[in-house]
């Protein structure tokens, strides 16, 4: 007998929860049989793989809601025959396909793991499609691995039984403003809850998770292999496919002229100290002592402490980022590895051995710590910093005050004092990196320093303001610790932000930014007008510590007088190469565009001109990109 339709749906409601959940324990199974199958890889007691597995729900649920999101929408949406069997069956094959499809993946990598030593991610499609034997390579798989594909019909067997044990039954046709009204409700909250389940949190102050965010959990950087599933490395790397080899010159060229291993063995060995401020946002054209001479109508600086200290450091003018968001700056300034058109850390590639200066200072017996007063995991700061290995992350958690909460991003002043104090009771030497968030959106002071900092001309410039007051507070409190005398400060910023002066509006002015190295003795002075960019700070530091081993940095020490200075950067869909008297674009292939050096808006194109300097720029931009495709794809970034 055919029932009324209810009103709420109930038994519509039960069958959708039922079968996401069966996604998730299948998902756990998934889990479950990766470790097993790669348990000489991945070392892991039971208390470890449940932790790992309970974090590995977030991105589960991210996959899961990518991998379902039709077939939820056809399940709640209010068409009034939802109940009716062709609309139950056509549910349930889309289900099957879209979700088994995926699990086959998980699968694949029970066995590719031991070939990769990551989860397989959308950059397998690039090795397969220079494959011409792509069937015997499946037949081959099939036969020696053919346990795997048992299994998983096993399991997809198993899946299709347990979703058939519920069923919706089938209701008449009650359409009326009560069903409409309840059912609109209902797809509101599932489409909350899933942009929540998407992103991995509601929280405004982190971006939707990835591949990085697994390393949030682990202290062994394999681990987060468990952490993570197969279809959401697949789903979170699609379109990061600007990662690819090319094929300039042979490869032996290619590091002559890009010089990806680095030695200065001349300076004698110290072991100072080393503190490094990323400041958010704090570009270039903010900071008064680095814009004397560019000749700015009515130019206007923000920063009155940095400017002091400009006067007893060593800072660099034409400072540049080599990227535009805060997780390339911290890529580039601690490991060398600048971003292009896609980040390197949300690409496929960076769960990989990487020498930075975190690994190399640690090597000299240094202890490490990384400070960022925002939730802990935010712009997946501490999935990085887990992989490039510092022993401690401190982060809002650790600060363990929430009044100091600005409530969407971070804590601000108080956090610098917090991060002075905190090195007074580390190990010496230290190397630390606070990354601030005091000049971030929403761009405001706190309620007793209203009035306080120049409100300038933008929005960001009040902050500016407030950011370089709370530096001049740490250095007050440094000064007054015992290892103040014995380090070297160095002031860099992520990323440029909002632009107010038109000089600043040239393409080859975008993403601007201070560097400036501050020792209390004053052994390093001077200003410098000279090509440079944050994958330069890396090997300056270990010039000046005297590190006398060779190391892999595609930058170069900003003391050697003996190199090039350079810079390559993306930007308005080309890569630019900066070196000499010229710029030069380039489309990925070939040059499209060579300017000169002072010609920053690129107003005048002189290709039609080209001369050897111009021919040399272009062999050195394909240097230089064929060897970082290289050694980032096939995971070289470790030591030389």
């Amino acid at each position: 007998m055919v029932r009324a339709l209810p009103i709420l749906r109930q038994p519509e409601y039960k069958a959708l929860l039922y079968r996401i959940l069966l996604a998730y324990v299948f998902y756990f199974v998934g889990r479950t049989l990766f470790a097993l199958y790669n348990s000489d890889l991945i070392l892991v007691t039971t208390g470890e793989f449940l932790k790992l597995a309970w974090h590995g729900l977030a991105f589960d649920t991210t996959a899961i809601l990518y991998v379902n999101g039709l077939f939820i929408l056809l399940s709640v949406l209010p068409t009034g025959f939802n109940t009716h069997h062709g609309y139950q069956t056509g549910l349930k094959w889309l289900y099957f396909v879209t979700n088994l499809l995926a699990m086959a993946t998980n699968f694949v990598d029970f066995i590719y793991y031991r070939y990769i030593f990551s989860r397989t991610t959308v950059a397998i499609w690039d090795s397969l499609e220079h494959e011409t034997n792509k069937s015997a390579l499946f037949s081959n798989f099939l036969i020696n691995y053919w346990h795997v594909f048992a299994l998983f019909f096993v399991m997809a067997g198993l899946w299709i039984w347990l979703y058939n044990r519920v069923k919706v039954p089938a209701h008449t046709h009650k359409r009326n403003w009560r069903y409409f009204g309840s059912s609109t409700a209902a797809l509101g909250v599932v489409a909350g809850l899933a942009v929540g389940g998407i992103r991995g949190d509601f929280k405004k102050s982190t971006r939707p998770i990835n591949l990085l965010d697994a390393n949030r959990y682990v202290t062994d950087v394999a681990h987060a292999d468990i952490v993570l599933n197969t279809p959401f490395a697949i789903i979170r790397t699609f379109g990061k496919t600007s990662f690819k080899k090319v094929d300039f010159m042979p490869q032996e060229k290619a590091e002559k002229l890009s010089l990806p291993v680095k030695h200065y063995p001349n300076r004698p060995t110290i072991k100072p100290n080393i503190v490094l401020f990323i400041l958010e946002s704090y570009g270039r054209e903010y900071v008064g002592s680095f814009n004397k001479d560019r000749n700015i109508p009515n130019y206007r600086g923000y920063t009155p402490f940095i400017d002091s200290l400009a006067t007893h450091s060593l800072i660099f003018t034409e400072g540049y980022a080599n990227g535009y968001k805060s997780i390339h700056g911290m890529s580039s300034i601690l490991s060398g590895v600048p971003s292009f058109k896609d980040a390197f850390t949300s690409s496929p590639y960076p769960r990989q051995d990487i020498q930075s200066l975190v690994s190399v200072l640690k090597d000299e017996g240094y202890y490490t710590a990384f400070f960022h007063g925002a939730p802990n995991g935010s712009m997946g700061f501490l999935g990085f910093a887990n992989i490039l290995g510092f022993d401690r992350y401190f982060g809002k958690t650790e600060y363990n005050n929430d009044a100091d909460f600005d409530g969407v991003w971070g804590i601000w002043e108080p956090y610098f004092q917090y991060y002075a104090k905190q090195m007074t009771r580390m190990q010496r030497p230290f190397f630390t990196t606070v990354f601030s968030v005091s000049s971030h959106e929403p761009y405001e002071v706190p309620d007793q320093y209203n009035g306080r900092f120049p409100k300038g001309d933008v929005n960001i410039h009040q902050t500016i303001g407030y950011t370089d007051h709370a530096i001049r507070k740490f250095f007050e409190t440094a000064k007054k610790q015992p290892w103040y005398q014995n380090t070297i400060f160095v002031i860099v910023a992520d990323h440029g932000n909002t632009i107010y002066y038109d000089e600043y509006k040239k393409e080859g002015m975008k993403n601007t930014v201070p560097i400036m190295f501050f020792t209390p003795s004053e052994a390093f002075t001077g200003v410098n007008h000279d090509y440079a960019q944050q994958i330069d700070i890396y090997p300056t530091l270990l010039d000046m510590i005297g590190y006398k081993k060779p190391f892999r940095s595609w930058g170069r020490s900003l003391l050697d007088t003996k190199s090039k200075p350079f810079v390559v950067k993306y930007g308005a869909g080309y890569y630019q190469f900066m070196q000499g008297d010229y710029i030069c674009t380039f489309d990925g292939q070939k040059a499209v565009g060579f300017y000169h050096r002072d010609d920053k808006g690129y107003t005048k194109n002189l290709i039609g001109q080209r001369n050897s300097q111009m021919d040399s720029l272009e062999l050195r931009c394909k240097a230089f990109l064929q060897d970082y495709m290289y050694r980032v794809i096939d995971k070289k970034l470790g030591k030389p």
